[in-house]
């Protein structure tokens, strides 16, 4: 032995002493946390024979000494990650941070069970307000209209169900794969409508539907679940979203009458549709929720609509999908006595993380539905072309980019073309840089992260600044809540003025409707993944489908609290308290392909968001009966012809002098001729709040826009009473071809009843 090397063994007990002490010393101030170690599992040294001993020893190892070592290890983690967790003060983590073998470090968070989100966005709890009143929709019944249900669902089970109402007249169907026997307490009633379609000479594909009420699709089960399903505990979109799914009124019971089938175009014959309403009716359903829609007619052709104005007449409140036409002019189920809905963003993004080999780590967006981890890969970036550089169908070099992690510069939008590209020639996965991502949930083939271009132009500096780039780490199935802003307006969402009665503000409400977590058919393969189709049994669905089931089961909600509300007081509650700004205190923005997100009004979002707890007690209603919506179609200058068809009968009163619908909401059209001129419209309120109250009106006018109401203060003596007033709009000529303001009954009891004015040059 050298004599240096004799005189480092001498002395170094003695150096390790005073270290300790020192550690002691330091350690005694410092508090222990709970840390999550990632741990390279391939550096594990030879002797020890297993990760979990390695693991052990690397706890006792830890300065200082202490006798409670093995108490200090939490877990050791061999599958979901490799490595453990352990209570450590800072010092010794740092110890643990400049082993070779760390990767990465988890500080300990503590949680709660999370519902599928949407019950808790709206404000919905079960201590206070709207679900406890309720009785969370007990012994209302929610007719759904769609694609029929898969009744083994966790999501339909009767567990903590009342008994069938008394009223019920529907049954069970027998049918293919279907028997009365899978229905109970929550699903009391099952149908299915397809006599039209096989008259069309359209077949029902055997091979993939059902000829009975069983879901062949997933959309109707999905849509009644979110409405009125149980409480399913720790459900998930392959991890992401995961905690406690119910619907907006788990204790109200569902009856589906199913009218789509698996055909070539997946089409509902209109006869169908009616049928299946028709039937609705006739059992005794409280509320009917239809997510689907038809070509734009007039009302007198809209079986939707004739349908749905039969139903309100029997006291049946009926909600539709605004449709996904994405554009402004394209609503559809517009008629005044059905409640439209758009569709909204919720608080919460599905993530995954990156760190680069430099240090730098980013959050961005991915709905990848497998936990990989990846670690110490190759970063690839073609900056030798532009065709390269985006990721350009057939310009990547297989030999280039098999095994890496690919960087693909902006295209705006088409990031599925790239996810494709990507996945031909074999990359291990894809970094995407774009404002706004339209790419669905179900194309994320390989790992992909989606960064905004602030955070993807750091990435690129990095890849072409180095001669090497490497990705340290990149992480999968991350849920993150309180995303801001929200809501949004989806961008796919149905916009007004609506093309048929433009003098008709639509949509009337916004709800949640982008990446709703809810019961599908767990038999249909919801993706593909490398060579395997990947099935579940809940999961995520975006549109104004999944927009209107909340709506409906807001209104059973409703129904349970006050049964002697019309369909019109439940509309106008729900719209008289919905709330217009985000939570970043702004007016409701909306998602846009080409600007990420773009200002938008009362043709985007209706009266704004549904917002359940106000709604029980909206202080003023805008109460409406048949007759009222008969005065409304006797001022559209149709023939007989077409009122009989549209009212379903042959006689019908009209008054001489024409009346304003007591609509919830107003929107007043105007041309370079008429711009000048005043528009007045008559409303009638309802007190359904205190006996004795008194309301004032509040007026919010942007400039260029000029607001009167008369009278501006309405007396109120007792409940049910109703007092009318007038509300006269004038725009200046240089005014936006869309302005709008607020008019806002208040009271001193925390009544504000809110409806938006608008105003719109043609």
């Amino acid at each position: 032995m050298s004599s240096c090397n004799l005189i480092l063994y001498q002395i170094l007990p003695l150096l390790l002493l005073l270290l300790l002490e020192v550690s002691i010393a330091v350690s005694e101030n410092e508090d222990y946390q709970t840390y999550i170690i990632h741990m390279d599992h391939s550096q594990k040294p030879a002797y020890f024979s297993t990760h979990m001993s390695w693991h052990q020893s690397i706890v006792r190892s830890l300065s200082p000494q202490v006798d409670d070592k093995e108490d200090m290890m939490l877990y050791s983690y061999n599958h979901a990650m490799h490595g453990f967790s352990a209570r450590l003060t800072s010092s010794q983590l740092s110890e643990i941070q400049k082993s070779p073998a760390h990767v990465a470090t988890y500080k300990e968070s503590f949680g709660k069970l999370y519902t599928t989100h949407s019950s808790e966005f709206l404000g919905l709890r079960n201590d206070i307000g709207l679900w406890p009143n309720a009785s969370y929709g007990e012994g209302v019944i929610i007719g759904i209209i769609d694609t029929g249900i898969w009744p083994e669902s966790e999501s339909f089970r009767d567990k903590g169900m009342p008994p069938v109402p008394q009223k019920w007249k529907g049954l069970c169907e027998n049918g293919t794969a279907f028997s009365p026997s899978l229905c109970n307490r929550k699903l009391i009633g099952a149908r299915s409508f397809s006599k039209g379609l096989q008259a069309a000479g359209i077949k029902i594909d055997e091979e993939f539907d059902y000829n009975s009420p069983r879901d062949f699709d997933g959309h109707g089960t999905h849509t009644s679940s979110t409405a009125a399903g149980n409480h399913v505990l720790g459900v998930s979109h392959f991890g992401y979203a995961r905690g406690t799914a119910r619907g907006v009124a788990p204790r109200a019971h569902v009856a589906m009458y199913k009218v789509f089938f698996a055909t070539d175009s997946l089409f509902s014959a209109t006869s169908d549709v009616l049928a299946g309403m028709d039937q609705a009716i006739a059992d005794g359903v409280d509320i009917m929720s239809l997510s689907l829609g038809f070509d734009n007619t007039p009302y007198f052709k809209d079986v939707i609509a004739i349908a749905s104005l039969s139903a309100i007449e029997k006291g049946i409140l009926v909600v539709c999908a605004a449709g996904n036409f994405a554009s402004h002019n394209s609503t559809h189920n517009g008629a005044p006595w059905i409640t439209t809905v758009g569709a909204g963003t919720l608080d919460r993004s599905f993530n995954a993380r990156m760190t680069l080999e430099n240090g730098i780590s980013f959050e961005g967006i991915s709905y990848y539905p497998e936990s990989v981890y990846i670690q110490d890969a190759l970063l690839y970036y073609g900056n030798t072309s532009r065709p390269k550089a985006v990721c350009a169908n057939g310009a990547l070099n297989t030999t280039e980019v098999r095994g890496k992690i690919v960087f693909c510069d902006s295209t705006h939008n088409d990031i599925f073309s790239q996810v494709q590209e990507l996945r031909k020639k074999g990359a291990l996965a894809g970094i995407f840089m774009t404002e706004f991502s339209i790419l669905d949930s179900t194309e994320y083939s390989i790992p992909s992260i989606i960064l905004p271009s602030g955070s993807g132009t750091l990435v690129r500096d990095y890849v072409t600044g180095v001669h090497e780039a490497r990705v340290k780490n990149m992480q999968f199935v991350l849920t993150r809540l309180g995303t801001k802003p929200a809501p949004q307006v989806a961008f796919f969402s149905s916009r007004g003025p609506d093309p048929i009665t433009p003098a008709i503000l639509k949509p009337d409400i916004l709800a949640p409707g982008v990446d709703i977590l809810a019961a599908v058919a767990p038999n249909k393969p919801y993706m593909e993944i490398g060579h395997h189709e990947l099935a579940t049994d809940y999961a995520l669905y975006s549109g104004t489908s999944m927009a209107a089931p909340h709506v409906a089961g807001v209104a059973a909600l409703l129904k349970a609290v006050h049964p002697e509300w019309s369909p019109a007081a439940i509309q106008s509650s729900i719209m008289t308290t919905a709330y217009n700004l985000d939570n970043n205190g702004t007016t409701i923005r909306a998602q846009s392909l080409s600007n990420g997100i773009v200002y938008s009004t009362p043709l985007d979002f209706g009266a704004g968001h549904i917002n359940p707890n106000k709604a029980m007690e909206p202080g003023l209603i805008y109460d409406m009966g048949f007759q009222d919506y008969v005065e409304f179609l006797c001022g559209l200058d149709y023939t007989k012809e077409q009122m009989s068809a549209v009212l379903r009968r042959s006689h019908w009163n009209c008054s001489q002098q024409p009346t304003d619908l007591n609509y919830p909401s107003f929107i007043a059209i105007y041309n370079n001729q008429s711009a000048s001129s005043p528009k007045k419209f008559t409303r009638v309120v309802t007190n359904v709040g205190d006996d004795n109250a008194v309301y004032q009106a509040i007026v919010d006018a942007p400039t260029g826009m000029r607001i009167k109401i008369e009278p501006n203060t309405l007396k109120f003596t007792q409940k049910y009473q109703k007092q009318g007033f007038v509300v006269s709009v004038e725009i200046d000529k240089e005014a936006p071809k869309v302005v709008y303001g607020y008019l806002k009954w208040i009271d001193n009891r925390n009544h504000v009843v809110s409806s938006p004015i608008v105003a719109v040059y043609v």
